[in-house]
Formats: structure tokens, C-alpha cells, sequence
């Protein structure tokens, strides 16, 4: 039996028995006896595959698991939250993962990650008909939050000189995406190119050590995307600096397969991809397609909903558009600077529907 497959016994058990089905005279006996023998011999290999890879998943290292990021139940907590529409919430679950694991990039990762979105809300504003977080210059907490960033690309560093992984090098290029983020809101377009580079980079060796690494593609499809739609000036500028093309096509492919099978960046992925094609692209049914999921798994975002309900207006679906405003409206929102925020978009496009 060595060498042979498991789909090989049982095809090879089927056709006895379909052998066995149509044979006639004193043979169908004895062919349904062999029938039945190869059945029980299939059903035993394939009970005991299921067994061994079992214990294989259970004893390997998560970093070999191709493509996964293993995340502790406090880790899910947390997300839920942010993307929930609390941030607020996710802190202190993100710091009790710090206290537990101080040398993991993780709570230092989900703490950047809830500031961040703190931060975007706290920016946004409409603009050509459009909910974005628009430049702006330095605000009171980005010190800390680049300190979160700083601390949780440091822990990333640290276990990648002990152990190389695609799993860590992912941590690290998250973290030099997250200090780009509030470095593009401040209009700091060096650093943004720094940072951004960095983070390519430790996507690349991702990809390189686990091809299969959603997060690392997705993070990879954001820079493509941008640096495609870039100014001719600002492409020119690009050239003189060494900063690595992209591909505008290629950057939408991946962050459609971070939507699908990311753990980081499913959320993300989504919500970047709708406001880039909505933005420079007029797709709105593209964009749309990729939004209302969030609404469906998070319907108290007002984020999400507002940029839903922005995009059904776009498509001339303005009672769709309404329900979508009246839900963000009626969000409970416990940052006070995003709750303004909130109220003063939800309320404008509300107004632009009745």
C-alpha cells in the first residue's frame, strides 16, 4: 500500500462496487465480498490520514503553516471591537496581549491598529462628494501612535534575527504600513516613501518564504495601487527617489485575495479597495461590492455605513443611501471627536438624499 493515494483506493473501492452492482450470475457474490474489502480498507486509511494530519497540524510551528497567522481569542476580541466601530474597546484588550506577551508584536500591532482608526475618523471629512481623511497636519497623539508602531516593527525585528519567517515579516511590514498611514495624513510625503518601501520590502521576503501570505499580498496590492495612480510629476519624483513601481491592476488582485483570506488585512483590504476605486476609478459597483460586506459583519461602523451609504448614492439609489446614513447616525459612537465627525457627514449626505 505504500505509495498509493487515498483517492486511488477509493476510486478503486467505487469501481468494485459498481463492478459488483452490475455483475451477474455466481460471480456478484464474491465481487461484492471484494467491494466491501477495499471499502473497509479505504475507510481505515482515510480515518487514520485524518488522524496523523491532525497531530501534524497540532505539533508543527504556526510559521510553517503555509498562508496562516495564528491569533489568540484576545487578538479576535480585539478586532471585533475596532472594526466593530469601538476602537476605544480594543486598547485595553490590545495591552493585556502586550502584558502577556511582551516580546510578540501582536498587542503592539492591534493597540496601532485601534489608534489608527481613531485617527482616520478623527480626519475625515467630505470633500468632491467624497468621505475620506483628508491631509491635515500633526495632531497631539501621533507621537504615541508612531511609539506603538515603533515598539511592534522593534518586536518583529527582534524574533526575525532569532528565527527568519514569512509570519514575522509580515509583523514588520504591518508596522512600517501603519507609521505610513499617519505620515501620509500629515502630508510627509519622504517619510510615507520610507516607510512605505520598508514595509514592501518585508512583504516581498513574505511572499518569498510563503507564497501563500494573503496579508503580505494585500499590503502589497495597496502600494501597487497607489504608486500606479500617482501625478506624472509625483511618478517623475518617484524615479529620481528609487522608489519601485506598481501596477494598478495587479494591486486590485491583491487586495480582492487580503479581503477573501487575509487575518490582518481582511478588513482593511476591503475598505481601502472601495475608497481607491470609488475615488480615482468612478467604479462604484465595484466598490460597492466590496464595502457592503463590511456592513453586513460590522452594521454599527458608522465608517462603513457612511461610505455605503455614499457609494448607493453615487449608483442613484437614494433610499438605500438614506437607511445607510439614518443607521450611522444612529451609531453609538464613544470617541467624542469621531462622533462629530460622524454626525456632521451622516447628517450632510442625508440632507443631499431627501
Amino acid at each position: 500500500m505504500r505509495g498509493t493515494s487515498f483517492a486511488a483506493v477509493l476510486e478503486q473501492a467505487f469501481a468494485l462496487c459498481r463492478q459488483a452492482r452490475w455483475a451477474t450470475g455466481g460471480s456478484a457474490k464474491a465481487d461484492r465480498q471484494e467491494c466491501l474489502s477495499h471499502q473497509l480498507r479505504a475507510r481505515v486509511l482515510l480515518v487514520l490520514g485524518v488522524i496523523l494530519a491532525a497531530i501534524l497540524f497540532a505539533i508543527l510551528p504556526i510559521a510553517t503553516r503555509a498562508g496562516s497567522v495564528a491569533l489568540p481569542p484576545e487578538a479576535r476580541e480585539a478586532m471585533d471591537a475596532m472594526y466593530g466601530g469601538d476602537p476605544d474597546a480594543a486598547i485595553p484588550i490590545a495591552r493585556r496581549v502586550q502584558k502577556e506577551m511582551p516580546d510578540h508584536p501582536l498587542g503592539y500591532l492591534l493597540e496601532a491598529e485601534a489608534l489608527w482608526w481613531k485617527r482616520y475618523c478623527a480626519s475625515c471629512e467630505i470633500r468632491y462628494g467624497m468621505m475620506d481623511a483628508w491631509k491635515r497636519g500633526r495632531y497631539p497623539g501621533d507621537d504615541a501612535y508612531l511609539a506603538v508602531s515603533g515598539r511592534e516593527i522593534e518586536a518583529a525585528e527582534k524574533l526575525l534575527a532569532t528565527s527568519e519567517t514569512a509570519e514575522m515579516h509580515v509583523y514588520a511590514g504591518l508596522g512600517y504600513a501603519l507609521r505610513a498611514r499617519v505620515y501620509g495624513l500629515r502630508g510627509e510625503n519622504r517619510n510615507v516613501a520610507r516607510a512605505a518601501v520598508k514595509g514592501r520590502a518585508e512583504m516581498l521576503r513574505a511572499l518569498d518564504l510563503d507564497p501563500q501570505q494573503a496579508d503580505a499580498a494585500a499590503v502589497l496590492g495597496v502600494y501597487n495601487y497607489y504608486v500606479e495612480t500617482l501625478s506624472p510629476i509625483v511618478k517623475l519624483l518617484r524615479v529620481f527617489m528609487g522608489i519601485p513601481g506598481g501596477n494598478k491592476d495587479e494591486g486590485i488582485r491583491q487586495m480582492e485575495l487580503g479581503a477573501r483570506q487575509g487575518v490582518f488585512m481582511a478588513v482593511d483590504s476591503r475598505f481601502i479597495l472601495a475608497t481607491l476605486i470609488r475615488q480615482y476609478d468612478l467604479k462604484y459597483e465595484q466598490a460597492l461590492a466590496a464595502a457592503e460586506p463590511l456592513t453586513v459583519r460590522y452594521p454599527r461602523n458608522p465608517l462603513f455605513l457612511v461610505l455605503a451609504g455614499n457609494l448607493n448614492e453615487e449608483l442613484g439609489r437614494k433610499s438605500k443611501a438614506a437607511e445607510y446614513f439614518h443607521a450611522a447616525l444612529d451609531a453609538n459612537v464613544s470617541d467624542p471627536v469621531c462622533a462629530v465627525r460622524v454626525r456632521d457627514m451622516g447628517g450632510a449626505f442625508l440632507r443631499s438624499v431627501q
